[in-house]
């Protein structure tokens, strides 16, 4: 498989209708007439290989599908008559990443890999994952029965002449995705197909095949024997497509009953009427604001979940829905479906921070640029402009934005953006003085008044940025060190335990009785 980094898909490519029809028709013109020279240098290569040596080689795949529809190819593949042990005597440098389902790695001159598979037939499903057994076989069209969807089943020789046993070229124009056979075999074979075909569609601006979508409908519950890592990885390809397809991919997840087998908890925000501050029901929102973020995946991931919390903490006062702390527990909610999609702890923390705080980017009336600042201290300089974002998207998705809260936010925004770029001191690692000066200056040792110290610098520093110098916090030090003896001594004389002493009392008494 030759991969290269995928281009954005700016306009559903499948071009429907008359229009459609003739653009794929010169682009398969396009293909006779270019021959060898339409495909990339690599598998132009192992093609040329494999037929030197009186082998039959295609390219197929997803290359051949993005090539006919005008896209930059994300991968080739290669399917040929050899078996696996003559495409290793062929080619110098090879793996043999999955022998059994008679697929090689070759590794060409320039580095570049490509996966070449035998011709084959395949066994019973038994796991929904592989084939039980594979049979190879001389026939490229018996190979491409075994392919997921039509527009996957296409094959390319040298000379640009394509190969369509199973209608891929038609379902191109028309812009559809089908299953090669029944779409209940292909998906009882394999249940993450279900999701592949949702993906897929949502990736080209295609529509499911009625009988397809009839099919994911009918055995969306087969989902649940896949596991979560492979459900997981699907649903990410999902959410970080371009623009507004990961919003129509992830509704077409929903209305086929495929999200509600691993995110139970978003089907409670379908339908879930707001307040007036809203136009769209909160899943309505959701989609707006998975939209408005860049596809980056905790981004996607944060928009995705920002408002989870939402049914679960509905109150109604005076005629009026409120949502009081619903950050909170959809931040709990957010970390709990992570968690049992098994993502790692590093961006599983990073989303359910951005949820924690998502609200956290509010104008306050006459809010100061200290007030800004300790503002930043909380939710972390680190996750400012992640924040900016989701909370731009958030409000824009609104249905009601425009009016004064929105534009004092949007100008509150920019002062936190004017602030954090401005540098300045936000975590007590930014201090000009550390915990070995806190030591050295106050004359004590390792303990929680290091801590104690540099939290109440920090607190200042947030106030006048200007105090962050060595000579003036130092200073500082000393008189809050200062000021803290007199009050530990009051505290001693007034009868507040002093735990040293109670200490040493507990070890005298033990002394005695023994």
């Amino acid at each position: 498989m030759l991969r290269r980094k995928p281009s954005p898909v700016r306009r559903p490519p499948g071009g429907r209708g008359p229009g459609g029809a003739v653009r794929l028709a010169l682009r398969l013109l396009f293909l006779r007439l270019a021959g060898p020279r339409a495909l990339p240098p690599a598998v132009r290569q192992v093609l040329l290989t494999l037929r030197a040596h009186r082998f039959e080689a295609f390219a197929v795949g997803g290359g051949v599908r993005d090539t006919l529809l005008g896209l930059r190819p994300v991968d080739w593949d290669v399917a040929t008559s050899a078996e696996p042990r003559y495409v290793m005597s062929v080619f110098p440098r090879t793996l043999p990443i999955g022998l059994r389902h008679g697929t090689v790695r070759v590794i060409c001159p320039d580095g570049t890999e490509v996966d070449v598979t035998t011709y084959r037939r395949e066994g019973p499903y038994s796991d929904g994952r592989r084939p039980d057994h594979v049979t190879f076989t001389g026939s490229l069209e018996d190979d491409l029965s075994r392919r997921d969807f039509t527009v996957n089943a296409l094959a390319l020789s040298l000379q640009g002449k394509v190969t369509d046993p199973y209608g891929g070229l038609c379902d191109l124009v028309r812009g559809i995705v089908r299953t090669v056979g029944p779409p209940e075999d292909r998906f009882n074979e394999d249940a993450l197909r279900m999701m592949r075909a949702v993906r897929l569609a949502g990736q080209l601006g295609f529509s499911l095949d009625p009988a397809t979508a009839r099919a994911i409908r009918k055995d969306a519950r087969l989902l649940r024997r896949v596991s979560v890592e492979r459900i997981r990885d699907e649903f990410e390809r999902c959410l970080v497509l371009p623009g507004p397809a990961a919003a129509r991919t992830l509704e077409d997840l929903r209305s086929l009953g495929l999200l509600g087998c691993f995110i139970p908890e978003l089907l409670e925000t379908v339908g879930f009427v707001q307040n007036e501050h809203h136009r769209y029901t909160v899943w309505e929102h959701t989609l707006r604001v998975v939209s408005g973020v860049p596809p980056v995946l905790h981004l996607r991931l944060a928009a995705l979940l920002h408002d989870v919390g939402k049914p679960r903490t509905l109150t109604v006062k005076d005629g009026r829905r409120h949502f009081f702390g619903h950050e909170k527990v959809g931040a709990a909610m957010a970390g709990e479906i992570l968690d049992r999609l098994r993502y790692g702890k590093a961006l599983r923390n990073r989303v359910v921070h951005l949820v924690r705080h998502h609200m956290a980017l509010r104008w306050q009336p006459g809010m100061k640029d200290a007030a800004v600042r300790r503002l930043i201290n909380r939710v972390g300089p680190e996750n400012i402009d992640d924040l900016v974002t989701l909370r731009r998207a958030d409000r824009r998705a609104t249905g009601t934005a425009g009016g004064r809260g929105d534009r004092e936010t949007a100008a509150l925004l920019v002062r936190v953006q004017r602030l954090t770029r401005s540098g300045g001191a936000y975590t007590v690692s930014d201090l000009a003085v550390d915990g070995a000066d806190v030591m050295r200056v106050g004359g004590i040792g390792p303990g929680p008044k290091v801590g104690m110290v540099l939290r109440r610098l920090l607190e200042e520093v947030l106030e006048d940025p200007d105090l962050n110098e060595r000579s003036r916090l130092e200073e500082r030090i000393r008189e809050i060190l200062t000021a803290a003896a007199p009050r530990a001594c009051e505290g001693r004389a007034e009868g507040r335990p002093d735990r040293g002493a109670d200490r040493h009392r507990h070890k005298t008494h033990r002394q005695k009785e023994e």
